[in-house]
């Protein structure tokens, strides 16, 4: 099926009985299979049967409030896409239309009255409410969404069904956007002009939804800063905060600078990095799937797989980059031979890590800890210093060409791979074991480490 329509009602019965034959002619017009589902939380107006009378599938709605409603209507959908509207006609069925050209841009597409050709006819109070709260959940949040309001919608099934949503009221729409995005899927908005209902009354309460929105928020703010975000990379090189942003860029520029015109690259690791936009003829492989499908927006080559196992041939790649990877994962002698292999010879390795020998990183860690909680701090289940990494890469045939800083605490490596006729050294012992080389680590951060 290629459409479900997902309705939620409450006492809608004369709004209903005009809005579904208007609905299933715009529908019969696009030409897709379809079905409608409204959700009833209890009418006691004859909705429920009018709604049936109409083709439609109810649902008695189990869950509280509206967005119960709308959390059950989505997981009962059938359709390869979903679209909800609000049953009060509000929402013109014949912008379906726009909608459904709209899927083929974005994985959710918002019907919006805040974007340029949008406009929302309503109460003055409610005009100015709605855009300070929309405005104010957009920028705290780091959303590029401008109506996070507006129930209008068409989703990509697949992008909200195996979401884990706890909204119970209004604001489970910004909660949707918030948890789509950090999945990274891409969310677009289409010029709607908003008109108020014509017959009965608003079920949202103003006031009820700006606190519950409130809440939302910092519900939500934890997970939008969190390492988990799709964007996480990406947002970080942009950030409002001037050290962050600085030393994204740094990182950024020593990289950049030496991976210009080294050939073909792969970035393992790549996250959702600008540097993986920066360079030219790129590959990138992360583990996390939601990483890799943000980056599909910038049309770049990317691949799910881990550093324990690259799915690539031998010596394809002219360059290597690996940042911030290796101190995320467990030690283990397969990340420098995988790394090594998939080099041609003669090939450049850019390795970036926390240099747990310097007094600064000592320093900042615990302070970004405090500061970001979730952050990566937890992450790090894997300690180096610049002579003990220096000595491992050694061991497998990569030889130190140069050696930059990020304020004189993140170290970065250029390494190049030594020519077939020295491989024959490749995994001679180096002074000492790989676990004497590395910078102390509990033991309880190493189990608790995430495996790839």
């Amino acid at each position: 099926m290629d459409l479900s329509v997902v309705i939620p009602v409450l006492n809608e019965r004369e709004n209903i009985e005009q809005l579904l034959p208007r609905a299933a002619r715009v529908l019969q017009e696009i030409g897709c299979t379809y079905e409608v589902v409204v959700v009833d939380g209890g009418s006691t107006d004859g909705t429920a049967a009018a709604a049936t009378a109409g083709g439609a599938r109810v649902l008695r709605q189990k869950l509280p409030g509206y967005g119960g409603a709308l959390r059950e209507g989505l997981l009962e959908a059938r359709g390869t896409f979903i679209l909800t509207l609000d049953a009060d006609l509000s929402h013109d069925p014949d912008f379906i239309v726009k909608l459904w050209r709209a899927r083929l841009n974005g994985d959710v597409a918002i019907a919006s009255r805040y974007v340029k050709g949008g406009v929302a006819y309503m109460p003055l109070h409610r005009l100015v409410l709605s855009r300070v709260l929309n405005g104010f959940f957009a920028r705290g949040l780091g959303l590029p969404v401008r109506d996070l309001s507006s129930g209008f919608r068409l989703y990509r099934a697949a992008a909200v069904q195996a979401l884990e949503l706890e909204g119970t009221n209004f604001e489970v729409l910004e909660e949707i956007l918030v948890k789509a995005h950090a999945a990274g899927w891409r969310i677009i908005e289409v010029p709607f002009t908003y008109y108020p209902r014509e017959r009965g009354s608003s079920h949202a309460r103003i006031v009820a939804f700006g606190l519950d929105l409130l809440r939302a928020f910092f519900r939500l703010w934890r997970l939008r800063n969190s390492i988990e975000s799709a964007d996480y990379d990406e947002r970080a090189f942009y950030s409002i905060i001037p050290l962050q942003r600085w030393w994204q860029r740094r990182r950024h520029q020593i990289i950049c600078e030496w991976a210009r015109g080294a050939g073909k690259t792969l970035d393992v690791g790549c996250g959702s990095s600008i540097i993986l936009q920066s360079i030219n003829h790129v590959v990138g492989i992360d583990i996390l799937h939601n990483k890799l499908r943000y980056m599909r927006r910038y049309d770049v080559p990317v691949v799910r797989a881990s550093t324990f196992a690259l799915p690539i041939a031998d010596e394809q790649f002219d360059c290597v980059i690996s940042s911030q990877v290796i101190e995320h994962i467990p030690y283990d002698d397969v990340i420098f031979t995988e790394l090594r292999r998939v080099l041609r010879p003669g090939g450049l390795l850019i390795l970036g890590t926390p240099d747990y020998a310097t007094i600064g990183w000592r320093t900042i860690e615990p302070l970004y800890g405090f500061f970001a909680p979730g952050g990566y701090k937890d992450e790090h289940i894997t300690h180096y210093t610049r002579d003990g990494l220096i000595a491992t890469c050694r061991r497998f045939g990569l030889e130190l060409e140069d050696v930059a800083y990020v304020f004189r605490s993140e170290l970065v490596l250029a390494l190049r791979k030594r020519p077939l006729e020295a491989e024959a050294f490749v995994g001679a012992p180096a002074a000492g074991s790989p676990a004497e080389l590395l910078a102390p680590v509990h033991p309880e951060r190493v189990r608790e480490g995430r495996e790839l």
